[in-house]
């Protein structure tokens, strides 16, 4: 799982995209790898994929869950997939390419919502 999210690194963002021929949106990019590495449907959207699989606290994190942050004013507007060590990989915004991320930045610790583990 891990490979198919780090293969997506340095794909355009695209809303409402959801492969690499397309580029990805956040959400569209979860939906991708849990798809290819496990067969898993996921909606293509963040808001709903949280409400799947297991809630975990920060503490519990471990490689493939998926981390939620609020960055358009809504709760769970935002997603990505925790990989360790602190960092997730996402599809950020219109204009950049899916990247990892630290999150004990600033900016992602104010606005993480929670996580969700969906593959035990």
């Amino acid at each position: 799982m891990l490979f198919q999210a780090l293969a997506t690194a340095g794909f355009d963002y695209q809303r409402g995209g959801k492969s690499m021929t397309s580029g990805f949106d956040c959400s569209g990019l979860v939906a991708h790898v849990f798809r290819e590495a496990y067969g898993v449907q996921l909606p293509h959207n963040a808001k709903a994929q949280s409400g799947y699989g297991m809630p975990i606290s920060v503490t519990q994190l471990e490689a493939g869950d998926l981390v939620f942050f609020n960055t358009e004013r809504q709760p769970f507007s935002h997603v990505g997939i925790y990989l360790g060590d602190n960092r997730f990989i996402h599809a950020p915004k219109p204009g950049a390419v899916v990247r990892t991320e630290n999150m004990q930045l600033s900016y992602w610790r104010s606005r993480y919502d929670g996580a969700r583990r969906i593959i035990d």
